[in-house]
């Protein structure tokens, strides 16, 4: 089934996420612990972030897909002077991760910044605010 690990955070989401009709799924299925995206039903494309139109075919109507959670580090960065409504976070590291079924996610990365490196191996997890969901890469250590 692929569920995801789950952290759980004190306090609300420093910058929420503007949940619509169409991206709802996706954050429903985040708080059951699954990482899920859109699929298209015509050409077979899967996509990340989640989309109504298949880029490749332009085909409607996509399905939503259960994804593994499994991936590795592709490139990151460690943010030292953040948008003020992340300066209490501040250093943390955002990153780009190859999943395993080969889509290219951008994502905040858990852990000490100091010990992330391209190449490493982790999964996505869910953290678990206050106020809702949302996902993170954590690196095997």
């Amino acid at each position: 089934m692929n569920l995801m690990s789950v952290i759980t955070v004190t306090g609300p989401r420093a910058y929420p996420p503007r949940v619509t009709r169409f991206n709802a799924p996706f954050w429903q299925s985040l708080e059951e612990g699954k990482f899920t995206t859109t699929c298209c039903n015509k050409c077979g494309e899967a996509t990340f972030p989640p989309k109504p139109i298949c880029p490749r075919c332009w085909a409607l109507n996509p399905s939503w897909k259960v994804l593994s959670p499994l991936g590795v580090i592709y490139s990151y960065t460690v943010v030292h002077a953040p948008p003020s409504v992340f300066a209490a976070e501040a250093p943390y590291a955002v990153g780009i991760v190859d999943l395993d079924e080969g889509l290219r996610v951008a994502l905040r990365l858990v852990g000490a910044p100091e010990r992330l490196g391209v190449g490493m191996r982790g999964t996505v997890v869910t953290l678990k605010y206050n106020d809702g969901p949302y996902f993170a890469f954590m690196a095997n250590e």
